[in-house]
């Protein structure tokens, strides 16, 4: 009954996706994707007669988790080709060409024989399912084959169906995993308690990608020319309920603001440059500046990461909405951290970095100007900003640990 059920849950699913693909680009591309998928694999795998590694990544935020041992594994195994699924169109359309992946596809859908087809195409020799998505036929052909299945940076909350009195089918998928690498000891124990017992705590792979990130950072000259000796603080991945918070704390404000929308599109840049009362510069015209700007607006992907270590403070956006996004990336160069208040604790370093003294949650423009004025002054910035670069630092090594472990099951 629970696999009719599962069968019938992934047809509506698919069903609905085809219905918004109708009035969603990215539900567009989600369907499109996924068109004559199997017959796309099958001929760029064609000519491969190296043994290959298999990474599937739910989307964007998982793929970060996972770049670090994607990279280890393309570094050591040379002999090997790493192929990266994605389930979501924020991941693929963004990383479809990730240098250090030979292969790249959204996942076909879940059922038995789109499963066994794409196991026969691919042959891994290990799969990799990074943090989330734990599909029934996929990993039952896994196990099947005796391929070694291994999650990573895996984290659980007892709410799950997992873990519900209904949920066997659920809780039996994840005994079919061959290791988990949990994020922390809660989810260890949470595990084992429902019979889940091939499970170590490795951490979360993010510090590694952040850390790397932060030693590796971009030079931004004209951002550098635009901080000139003045203060900034880096907001990043906004949406419209931050803004909300932040505008009057910027038009009332003497420091500079970098401002780096989750979403570059549909409207929010020219709505910022209409609402806010101070002068604003796009990134795209920053060679026009005559020095005067005092808000950023970032009109471009990738340079987040690289711009927080422009600024004395940051402000990371989502918790007001669906989550709180990376607030890692901020936290790796030492500076203070404010979000809202709504929907950050199911992000553990963000209950951690607030319970250290690092971070601060929000919920008006009120509180916000009432916690910055405590971190004003330089010491107070560099404690604050201390605590979390060092939280970061005391964090890292989890890729070394899950690729140790999956370096003995490739070659015993």
């Amino acid at each position: 009954m629970a696999l009719i059920f599962y069968r019938f849950s992934l047809l509506i699913y698919r069903f609905g996706a085809t219905v918004l693909a109708l009035f969603s680009p990215k539900a567009r591309l989600f369907v499109k994707g996924r068109r004559r998928l199997t017959d796309k694999i099958k001929k760029k795998l064609s000519n491969n007669n190296a043994p290959i590694v298999w990474f599937h990544c739910a989307s964007l935020g998982e793929f970060e988790q996972g770049r670090p041992i994607i990279e280890k594994f393309k570094s050591q195994f040379t002999n090997h080709k790493i192929l990266l699924t994605f389930f979501s169109p924020s991941g693929y359309e963004v990383r479809k060409d990730y240098e250090h992946a030979d292969y790249i596809f959204y996942l076909p859908w879940d059922s038995k024989s789109s499963a066994r087809k794409f196991i026969d195409i691919v042959k891994p020799d290990i799969a990799l399912f990074v943090k989330y998505e734990y599909w029934h036929f996929f990993i039952k052909t896994l196990k099947d084959r005796n391929i070694p299945i291994i999650s990573t940076s895996s984290i659980f909350r007892p709410d799950q169906i997992y873990f519900k009195p209904y949920g066997w089918f659920y809780l039996n998928i994840l005994k079919n995993v061959t290791y988990f690498f949990a994020q922390n000891r809660a989810t260890k124990l949470l595990l084992e308690k429902h019979g889940v017992n091939q499970v170590s705590i490795s951490g979360d792979t993010r510090f590694d990608r952040v850390a790397a990130i932060a030693k590796n950072k971009k030079e931004l000259p004209q951002v550098k020319k635009f901080k000139a000796n003045k203060k900034i603080m880096v907001v990043g991945s906004c949406w419209s309920e931050d803004i909300e918070v932040l505008l009057p704390f910027i038009n009332a404000s003497d420091m500079k603001f970098i401002i780096a929308p989750h979403e570059i599109e549909g409207g929010t840049i020219s709505k910022l440059e209409k609402e806010c009362m101070r002068k604003t510069i796009r990134y795209s015209k920053l060679e026009e500046s005559i020095g005067d700007e005092d808000v950023l607006l970032v009109d471009n992907i990738g340079l987040l990461s690289s711009l927080y270590a422009y600024g004395e403070y940051a402000f990371v956006g989502g918790a007001f909405g669906a989550g709180l996004h990376n607030i890692l990336e901020a936290a790796t160069y030492g500076v203070p951290i404010f979000f809202g208040n709504k929907n950050y604790k199911k992000f553990n370093e963000a209950v951690e970095l607030i319970n250290l003294g690092g971070a601060v949650a929000v919920g008006s423009y009120t509180e916000l100007q009432d916690q910055f004025a405590i971190f004003m002054e330089d010491t107070a910035i560099q404690i604050a900003g201390q605590v979390n670069m060092d939280y970061v630092k005391d964090n890292t090594g989890a890729t070394d640990k899950i690729f140790e472990y999956c370096k003995k099951l490739i070659q015993p």
